[in-house]
């Protein structure tokens, strides 16, 4: 097996320069490398690539513009995962208060196993899950502010506390086991189908991991797909052999998950956001078009209407 030998910034340079990568100000580059890391920069090379056989930079692509877009995608994930945690707190606060309002707001009460759905496929899932909220309550009993407050005070902890501690993915998980019409009671408040709830929430939470740990997001696809929406109607999305080919398990995807999940005015924001950065990124490019980098993305030509698309809750006509 061949392995991988430690280079130094310098030779870091010269096999940049080696595949053709033009690179203006040494010095500048020596620094961008051992601040941001050879192998995250490097992993925004493949748009600047002449093919996939001939694994050498286009010409006259910079280190600048490679960079560009690794701050691109920083600054896209920011603005995603600003807007991801608000998804995330609204959602923990929505099935808090449906769920306790119907099994009670003890944990005695409301992780009973008759509270979740009674799939004899799913028994395993459930319990499993109600095992990982009680070592929640056990590990932060003594170590969250809140849920310190509530055990010593009232010797429980109310599922609207509990929730600030639960991951993005055990809440997903929570709605994924729930009784079938718990989870049509909270897909309801967002107007949204509760089996597309179903597909959109681990999406979400991949998503939010993806941007806290500051993985490539620009070009990430899922292995789920969403289904049509009247969004990709509207926005007249092409199709190739009757699939959609942007907005199914691509970042466009996402931003239509998203649409239905915040409110009109936090979307229209993140959008105004998107675009900015967009725009300074188009503003960078030299050897590449904002155009490859949009396709890979997955968003259409039109991908701006989406912003003025009225919301459109699914039991609408």
């Amino acid at each position: 097996m061949i392995q991988k030998q430690f280079k130094n910034l310098d030779e870091q340079i010269e096999i940049l320069k080696y595949k053709g990568l033009v690179i203006n100000n040494v010095d500048y580059a020596r620094n961008i490398l051992l601040r941001e890391n050879y192998f995250f920069i490097t992993g925004y090379r493949h748009l600047f690539m002449k093919s996939n056989v001939d694994k050498t930079y286009k010409d006259g692509t910079t280190f600048e513009e490679l960079y560009s877009l690794f701050l691109f995608d920083r600054t896209l994930r920011n603005i995603l995962f600003k807007n991801l945690l608000i998804i995330e707190n609204n959602l923990k606060s929505v099935s808090s208060y449906q769920l306790s309002k119907r099994y009670g707001y003890k944990e005695k009460d409301y992780l009973k196993e008759k509270n979740f759905t009674n799939d004899p496929e799913k028994k395993r899932q459930v319990n499993d899950l109600i095992k990982k909220m009680k070592r929640q309550i056990r590990s932060n009993s003594r170590e969250n502010t809140a849920t310190m407050h509530y055990v010593s005070n009232y010797g429980y902890i109310p599922l609207w506390i509990l929730v600030k501690v639960l991951s993005f993915g055990i809440v997903s998980e929570l709605f994924s086991v729930l009784k079938v019409e718990d989870q049509k009671e909270i897909a309801s408040i967002y107007g949204v189908d509760y089996q597309n709830m179903l597909v959109y929430l681990p999406i979400l939470s991949n998503y939010r991991n993806l941007c806290a740990h500051e993985d490539i997001l620009y070009e990430n696809r899922t292995n789920k797909e969403i289904d049509d929406t009247v969004y990709h109607k509207l926005l007249n999305i092409k199709k190739n052999e009757d699939v959609y080919v942007n907005g199914k398990n691509d970042l466009f995807a996402l931003i239509i998950i998203m649409k239905e999940m915040l409110q009109s005015s936090e979307f229209k924001s993140m959008m105004f956001e998107i675009e900015n950065c967009i725009t300074a990124l188009d503003y960078n490019l030299k050897s590449i078009s904002i155009k490859d980098v949009l396709n890979r993305m997955g968003f259409p030509s039109n991908w701006k209407d989406i912003s003025g698309i009225e919301r459109i809750r699914e039991n609408e006509d």
